[in-house]
């Protein structure tokens, strides 16, 4: 296949969500994005219809994860077509992958790297320093971007087998050390309000008090992570502290 075919076809990933609804999902932007590959091998009506129907069925996954699961297929439709793999059966691979990627994508970019983003934004943002939402983008773009480019193209490149590619980057675990890195950046916040003297609601002492009380903050996380409750859930819960903080203090 030409490499302009491919990159159209990578392209057109990007806007899988936006004919997103209730009844198929994603399945309308699926279609869209592999419409370049229908036209290149130049099908008969009906192999072009079969391809279509086919794939308008239902399909949702996570957007940032929808380009290895459309290298894939575009792989394996081109080989059935050539009839190199005549008994390839695209539409259960498509949704053997889309449930596992799906969830894969909320934990790691939903449930992790986005959170950690923002709250190393508002962080900066405290600090006065408006490169705050650049920081932001630098932060969370590159990360799915790449893994857009480089899923899709070892989607195409191995077919069937193109799922080891996302599971090799072990994306879960990924999340787990960026929630762990999120409350470390919370912690030397507080630690930080505490250095430059802020008085806390309730706490009118000296520094050294603001920090212990910060250090049994970390320790009631640690206590809450060993009692099952999820990093997600203890982060809200900071920022929601952080935000009672900062509205007493402006009322005060």
């Amino acid at each position: 296949m030409k490499k302009t075919t491919l990159i159209k076809i990578f392209l057109r990933s990007f806007f899988i969500h936006t004919t997103l609804n209730f009844k198929r999902m994603q399945n309308i932007g699926f279609c869209m994005a592999i419409i370049p590959l229908i036209r290149e091998m130049r099908l008969h009506r009906e192999e072009s219809e079969r391809i279509l129907t086919d794939h308008v069925q239902m399909f949702n996954t996570h957007p940032y994860l929808s380009a290895p699961i459309i290298g894939s297929i575009v792989r394996l439709e081109e080989e059935k077509a050539s009839k190199k793999e005549a008994f390839s059966d695209t539409v259960s691979i498509k949704q053997s992958l889309m449930a596992s990627y799906a969830a894969i994508g909320d934990i790691f970019y939903w449930g992790a790297l986005r959170p950690f983003a923002a709250i190393v934004a508002v962080m900066l943002s405290y600090l006065g320093l408006a490169v705050a939402p650049v920081v932001f983008l630098l932060i969370y773009t590159p990360a799915h971007l790449w893994v857009r480019l480089k899923g899709f193209i070892e989607g195409y490149r191995r077919g069937k087998t193109g799922f080891e590619f996302i599971r090799s980057l072990n994306l879960p675990g990924a999340a787990v050390k960026i929630r762990w890195i999120a409350l470390a950046v919370l912690i030397g916040l507080m630690v930080l309000l505490s250095g430059e003297g802020a008085q806390w609601p309730f706490v009118e002492t000296c520094g050294v008090l603001m920090k212990l009380t910060a250090l049994a903050i970390v320790m009631g996380c640690l206590f809450l992570i060993q009692k099952g409750v999820s990093q997600v859930y203890i982060i809200y819960g900071a920022v929601a502290i952080f935000m009672i903080i900062s509205w007493t203090g402006l009322m005060s």
